[in-house]
């Protein structure tokens, strides 16, 4: 089980190691309240990942619930920010497609923890 581990936890790393100087790119009247927050739930969820790697069964199924919550919260922000029209669409379905790729993958994890 430990390559689907540390695919999970390399696709989380490269999505937040991705968007980084993305959204740093951004205007700066959205750098410091939009950019910041998105940055800090990947970083969040990166956390997260590393916490259910190393937990113990029981724990493990908790974290891997806040993380599909985090994954919720971030598909949200990277609408909001295709919405105001901070980024293109090819940028948008990239994040949102790794987003929901690591979904995939914590929910088979999860599933595989029942």
């Amino acid at each position: 089980m430990n390559q689907p581990k540390e695919t999970i936890l390399a696709k989380t790393y490269d999505l937040l190691k991705e968007a980084t100087p993305r959204l740093n790119a951004l205007p700066r009247n959205f750098k410091y309240n939009f950019s910041d927050r998105v940055l800090n739930h990947l970083a969040d969820l990166l956390e997260l990942m590393i916490d259910a790697v190393y937990a113990p069964p029981e724990p493990k199924k908790l974290i891997l619930r806040s993380v599909n919550l985090k994954l919720e919260k971030l598909r949200f922000f990277f609408r909001l920010g295709f919405d105001l029209g901070l980024y293109k669409s090819s940028l948008y379905e990239d994040m949102i497609r790794k987003t929901d790729e690591i979904g995939r993958m914590t929910g088979g994890w999860l599933k595989s923890l029942n």
